[in-house]
Order: C-alpha cells, then sequence, then structure tokens
C-alpha cells in the first residue's frame, strides 16, 4: 500500500498552525512585559501560521483514511517540524543566535528534558522565556494528542496517531472515542496546571514565575525562570512543597488522575503501578535522607538557604524533591545532589533508568514495564520448577498476553542498547565517562540534568555543535518510547506493499 504522502503533510500543516498560534500567545506575553522582543515573536508566529496555512492548503484534497505507517511519520516528522519551527523565537529575538543551540533548546522543550544552553537564563526576555515553558506544556502531554482532539473537525480518525504518541503498555481508555480521550485528558491537564499557578503564587512566587514553573512541573519538563532554578526559593519550602505534590500528580498515569475526580478512588489505590510508583518514592525518599541527615554536608551542596527549617526537615525536603525530580523526569534543583557522597551520586543515576507511569508526561523507561519485568522474573523460577504448567504474568488481576512480555523485553534491551551506544557516541567528542555516560542517560530518559561536567546545578552550554544534534536525537527517541521513530529507520518500513 502506497503512503497517503498529501494526509502527513496536512497533518504536519495542522500542526505549524497550533505551533504557530502559541508564538503568537508568546507575542502577547512580550507586549504585556514590554520586554522589546514582540515584532520578533510576531514574526516567527505569522511565518510558521503561513507555512502550516500553505500546506493544508495545497493537501486539503487528501484521502482521510490513514494507517499505521502514515500515523508513525506523522509523529516521528511532527516533533522534529514543531522543533525546526519552534526555534524561530530563539533565532530571531538573538536570545539564541546559533541554530543548532536554538534547535537543541526547542528539542528538549518539547521532549519535557529541560537541559538547557542557556547561561544566564534571567537576562532573557520574558516573551521568550513563556515560549521556552511553553515548548514543555505543549511537549508535555503530546501535541499529537492535542490536535486528535479537533480531528473529527476534518474528517480524519485519530486512533492511529493516539497509538504512536503512546506505545506503552497501558491501554487504559477513559471514553471508547479517541477524541474525547484527548479532550479530557488535556482538562485535566489545564486544571492541575491553573491550580499549581495559584498555589505557588499564593506562596510567594510572581505571577509570571508561577505559571512558567507550572508549565514545566506538570510537563515534567524541569526549565525554570531562574540561574538557580528552585533553589531560588530554598529560603520558601513551601514553593518546594507545592512543586512537590504536582511533580507526584504529573508523574503518574493521568488516567488515575481521571478516575480519582470520578469518585472512583479504589480503581487508583488498587492499581499496581501506582502503588509501585508510590512505595519507590517513599523508599528511595527515606535512604536518601537518613545519609543525608548523616552524612552529607547540606551546607555545601545546597544552592542558598539549605536549613529553613532544620536539618532534619531539610534532608527530608530535598530528598523528596530530588527523588521525584528524577524518577519523574522533571529536572529540577534544590541541590547539587552529585556533592552528597558517592553512594548517592549512582543512587541518583540508577533512579534516571526508572521513570514515571505509563499514561504520564514523564519520560524513562516506566514504573509499569519494571513491573512486569521483575514479576516475569519471578515466573522464571516457578516455570522451572513447573515446565509444564501454563503461569502467565498477571497485572491488575489479570493475565498478560506474552505478546506484551516480549514487547517490554525488546523495548528495555533496546533502551539499554541506545544508552550504550549514546554514551560511546558522546565520549567521541572527547567527552569524559562520567559525563558520557550521564549524558546518554539524561537525555535518553529525558530527565535533564546529568553527571560530571553536566550535572545538576551546570548547564549543556558546553556541548559540542554536533553532539547537540546528538543528544536532540537521543531526546526524540526516548520522549517517543524508541520504536516510533526507530522503526522510521528500517528499510522495510518504506517499503509499499
Amino acid at each position: 500500500m502506497k503512503l497517503n504522502y498529501k494526509i502527513i503533510f496536512h497533518f504536519l500543516g495542522l500542526l505549524l498552525l497550533f505551533n504557530g498560534g502559541f508564538m503568537l500567545l508568546s507575542a502577547l506575553i512580550s507586549l504585556i512585559y514590554k520586554d522589546g522582543v514582540t515584532l520578533q515573536i510576531f514574526i516567527a508566529g505569522i511565518t510558521t501560521l503561513v507555512a502550516g496555512l500553505l500546506a493544508m492548503v495545497f493537501t486539503r484534497s487528501h484521502n482521510k483514511e490513514m494507517n499505521k505507517r502514515e500515523g508513525y511519520i506523522v509523529v516521528a516528522f511532527g516533533w522534529i517540524i514543531m522543533s525546526l519551527s519552534g526555534a524561530l523565537p530563539y533565532v530571531l529575538t538573538e536570545s539564541i543566535p546559533s541554530f543548532t543551540n536554538a534547535f537543541f533548546e526547542t528539542m528538549s522543550g518539547y521532549t519535557t528534558t529541560g537541559a538547557s544552553i542557556l547561561n544566564d537564563i534571567e537576562a532573557v526576555p520574558k516573551g521568550v522565556l513563556f515560549w521556552r515553558s511553553l515548548t514543555h506544556w505543549i511537549g508535555g502531554m503530546g501535541i499529537i494528542v492535542l490536535a486528535i482532539a479537533i480531528l473529527p473537525l476534518l474528517g480524519i480518525g485519530g486512533m492511529q496517531l493516539f497509538a504512536a504518541e503512546a506505545p506503552g503498555p497501558s491501554a487504559d481508555k477513559l471514553h471508547p472515542r479517541i477524541t474525547d480521550t484527548a479532550k479530557r485528558l488535556w482538562l485535566i491537564y489545564f486544571g492541575y496546571t491553573a491550580a499549581e499557578t495559584i498555589l505557588l503564587q499564593v506562596a510567594g512566587m510572581s505571577f509570571f514565575d508561577a505559571i512558567n514553573h507550572s508549565m514545566a512541573t506538570l510537563s515534567t519538563g524541569g526549565f525554570s525562570t531562574k540561574n538557580a532554578s528552585v533553589a531560588y526559593w530554598n529560603g520558601k519550602p513551601i514553593i518546594q512543597y507545592i512543586i512537590i505534590l504536582f511533580m507526584f500528580l504529573a508523574g503518574t498515569n493521568f488516567v488515575l488522575s481521571y478516575f480519582a475526580f470520578k469518585g472512583k478512588v479504589q480503581k487508583v489505590i488498587q492499581d499496581e503501578e501506582f502503588k509501585l510508583y508510590f512505595k519507590f518514592i517513599i523508599i528511595f525518599t527515606v535512604i536518601a535522607a537518613l545519609i543525608i541527615y548523616f552524612r552529607a554536608d547540606m551546607s555545601e551542596s545546597s544552592i542558598a538557604h539549605p536549613m529553613v527549617w532544620g536539618k532534619a526537615e531539610s534532608a527530608f525536603r530535598h530528598s523528596l524533591f530530588q527523588v521525584l525530580t528524577v524518577i519523574t523526569t522533571t529536572g529540577f534543583v534544590t541541590a547539587d545532589y552529585t556533592l552528597w557522597t558517592p553512594f548517592l551520586v549512582v543512587f541518583f543515576f540508577g533512579l534516571m533508568f526508572l521513570g514515571g507511569s505509563a499514561g504520564s508526561t514523564s519520560g524513562g523507561v516506566k514504573v509499569v514495564r519494571h513491573l512486569i519485568l521483575i514479576k516475569n522474573g519471578f515466573m522464571e523460577f516457578k516455570r522451572t520448577l513447573h515446565p509444564n504448567a501454563i503461569l502467565p504474568v498477571r497485572y491488575n488481576k489479570r493475565a498478560i498476553s506474552g505478546d506484551i512480555v516480549f514487547n517490554i523485553l525488546g523495548f528495555f534491551i533496546l533502551y539499554m542498547l541506545s544508552f550504550i551506544i549514546g554514551a560511546l557516541v558522546f565520549s567521541m567528542f572527547q567527552i569524559d565517562f562520567k559525563s558520557s555516560i550521564g549524558l546518554a542517560a539524561s537525555t535518553l530518559g529525558n530527565v535533564g540534568p546529568a553527571l560530571g561536567e553536566f550535572g545538576p546545578v551546570n548547564n549543556y552550554a558546553a556541548l559540542p555543535p554536533l553532539a547537540q544534534w546528538w543528544a536532540s536525537f537521543l531526546m526524540l527517541i526516548g520522549r517517543l518510547e524508541l520504536f516510533t521513530v526507530l522503526i522510521l529507520l528500517t528499510p522495510f518500513f518504506w517499503r509499499n506493499r
């Protein structure tokens, strides 16, 4: 079957329209704050809108049927097109004059990685900072999911796109119609963002800082408006506790949030992934807090106001914050955990491979995959003792098909191979071992802060240009969970059948 190129370009045009519209919103913010770059952001928005409109006009007579292959192409190339056009506000305002740097910053935004090349964030115009946070927010729930909410207006079914955007093992639906699912997800996402903005403002943040950090939190992105990230507010622990709460929610399956709002709390409590996610956070926080309390020097590792409410509270808060920010792949910083003892450096490095829940905005491997791998591992012991018994892996009291288990095993092997190859390529740019493995784990898992030269209190400005393109590729395949992008690199995908 030949590819329907017209529907692909039509949809890419639609994504450009979305992107251009959000740029115009950033231009409005720029105008309100009188930061001097309103015209440049406006031009970027209009240029993107016109490009999108032309693409849609020239492909308006397309066949409205979309198959899986076209869905994968639209998702993968959609993220690339969004990042290419999304770099325009940085380049035109000269906030980031280099296109390579601007593309890296934009891809980091859309993939909610939060890795930045900006040395002085606070000197960047507010309109550009708002756009930077918007790229997080758009990418968090997925621009594709946003777009399929209005696909019925175009007469296009969106199931193929949703499958490509969210290829994880969770198949929960809020509603049989995929567009209604997208609308409900976005309503929850928007509601959480608004709630956090209000709470942060009440706690002492300015409105601008509050809305930017809310967009970064709910998207598990981590871009901040301050050079010191959330450590800027170490003197106001309540702000950090609010962000902790919403990082936890952002790392939870959004379907469970929907069930909770509908009063189906039992469904949330009984969900195996949620229970393990919660236990991981508690156990890892206790381990880190005890080590910090008895072994680490908080006065050296924190950026400001290390012990506002006492050493015990400070150790608990920083531990909980950093455990959550790494597990959910948000990437905010309250302290430099690489100074907390060698054990905790390795500890947080390991957490980069965990990830939040499936159906959340976090990156990484995801808790449900780890859970099924562990269950399958224990089941292999039983199968060895009882070779003739039928012993399926169960999840939420339901037997999981062998295909799903093999898919997860394949994903994990591919993820680790991507990590090893990623680190090897970084080392080719004369980057030391510690920094290379940190970069590979952080970009592939969409975490943000890495290790060594690119640790929590540093940025990615020292990364060579070619290494930035490689990091951008790792961020993309990590955000789209490997298969969606890597399948495009196989010859059989492009054969007409």
